[in-house]
């Protein structure tokens, strides 16, 4: 192998295959390229092209490692063994989720053609504008992109290139930092608390930043929401720094459990929001309002134009049916009161063990742990699957993250009874499996 593209593609083949697995450390630059007998600027252009498909991930001193979810098809969830409750996924509870089937029977399509297609629908487009109007999110043209990361990497891409460096939450959501990694830009972490990021730790980085991706309310995996102190507060500490983009991916929306307070005004010069439909109505529904700046979302337009040209009207037109349904705005109000119950039933049972808990919004609970594997493992015996916290994090401390979508209120008081043990030491041992 003399040239960086062989070494990259021997790598990505290894991933592929697992013969490497996620967190397993690559040889440095220097050594590697002794044993090839390369030079270091070839291994070193073979890294980059990984980092840049989200395969590997440099961290500096602790060095270039396999990351925990790269963006391969090959690479699909762990499977959780038969009889196992399956409390891992982060998604949201298939029975609380309205049914389709009545808003798919009165569907009147709009008859398009390929040379008049708009990217989006008049009637969609003003209902969420409305949507977002009751939120609180700043005037904004509308437009539709399919789903909350589509709208978040359409952004990215419209102001940044490779090497540019993007504030991203940690823990956080583990799909948006692969995201990042796999554009070529540089995820920077900024610590998160029970009402979203910090503000000094975003001041302590924001010199360098060009782009923040944040989570207003249910925040994946910490269940972080921004109330109005903490809006405020991150204004301040990023009004020196106009020119970084910043983006909110409102995920979850009207069942995060917790009202939006945005960070972005219409003063600043580069911000979106995003907006998605899939957790509330469905998951099949790919689609999400994105609104921003006038440049912003012109760029976004024009490359949309280019490449699929429009979100299906189809889909916006059963979203805009659904929307304006009474009996799926009572189901999702319904939805979002269950999540908020059952969230909190799991926050007290944990309590009453003296075990912290954050998850003041959305559909997860994140509880902090001396060892994750060792968590696991424990409470897998004890017939009970979470995600361990490592995909999720970057600089933050272990920590498992409880899905709440499907815990039943019932269910709690065993559950953190089991984690109780687990968590009980036992002969100088930090963790009893």
């Amino acid at each position: 192998m003399r040239r960086s593209a062989d070494i990259a593609d021997a790598v990505e083949r290894a991933v592929a295959e697992r013969a490497l697995h996620p967190g397993d450390l690559l040889p440095t630059v220097r050594d590697l390229a002794t044993d090839l007998g390369v030079a270091p600027g070839t291994v070193a252009a073979a890294y980059r092209a990984l980092a840049t498909r989200g395969i590997v991930a440099g961290r500096g001193r602790q060095g270039t490692r396999v990351t925990a979810g790269p963006p391969l098809p090959t690479r699909n969830p762990a499977a959780i063994p038969e009889g196992i409750r399956n409390l891992a996924s982060g998604t949201p509870d298939p029975a609380l989720l309205p049914p389709l089937g009545p808003a798919l029977r009165r569907l009147r399509p709009t008859e398009v053609t390929w040379g008049d297609a708009r990217p989006d629908l008049e009637r969609w487009t003003v209902l969420a504008r409305k949507r977002l109007d009751a939120a609180g999110y700043p005037d904004g043209r509308v437009l539709a992109v399919s789903g909350a990361l589509d709208g978040v990497e359409r952004v990215l891409l419209a102001h940044l290139r490779p090497g540019d460096r993007v504030a991203v939450e940690d823990p956080g959501f583990a799909r948006v930092i692969d995201l990042v990694t796999a554009l070529g830009l540089v995820p920077v972490p900024v610590a998160v608390d029970d009402v979203g990021i910090r503000p000094d730790a975003v001041a302590a980085v924001a010199g360098g930043l060009d782009a923040l991706v944040l989570t207003p309310r249910a925040q994946n995996p910490f269940g972080a929401a921004v109330d109005e102190a903490r809006a405020d507060d991150l204004r301040r500490a990023l009004a020196a720094h106009p020119d970084i983009l910043i983006i909110e991916d409102d995920h979850a929306g009207p069942i995060a459990g917790a009202d939006a307070h945005p960070v972005v005004t219409v003063e600043r010069r580069r911000w979106a929001i995003v907006s998605s439909v899939s957790k509330s109505l469905g998951p099949d529904l790919r689609l999400a309002a994105l609104s921003g700046d006038a440049v912003t979302i012109d760029r976004v337009e024009g490359r949309l134009r280019v490449g699929p040209g429009w979100v299906s009207h189809l889909l916006q037109s059963l979203v805009a049916d659904l929307w304006t349904d009474a009996r799926t705005t009572g189901r999702v109000q319904h939805a979002a009161a269950t999540y908020t119950e059952r969230r909190c039933a799991l926050l007290d049972a944990l309590a009453t063990h003296d075990i912290v808990g954050h998850g003041r919004s959305g559909l997860n609970v994140w509880v902090p742990v001396p060892s994750e594997d060792l968590v696991l493992a424990g409470l897998q015996a004890r017939g009970w699957a979470v995600s361990a916290g490592q995909r999720f994090r970057l600089r933050a401390e272990p920590a498992v993250r409880i899905s709440i979508a499907t815990l039943l209120p019932s269910e709690s008081d065993h559950l953190a009874a089991d984690l109780a043990t687990v968590l009980r030491p036992t002969s100088g041992a930090a963790t009893t499996v």
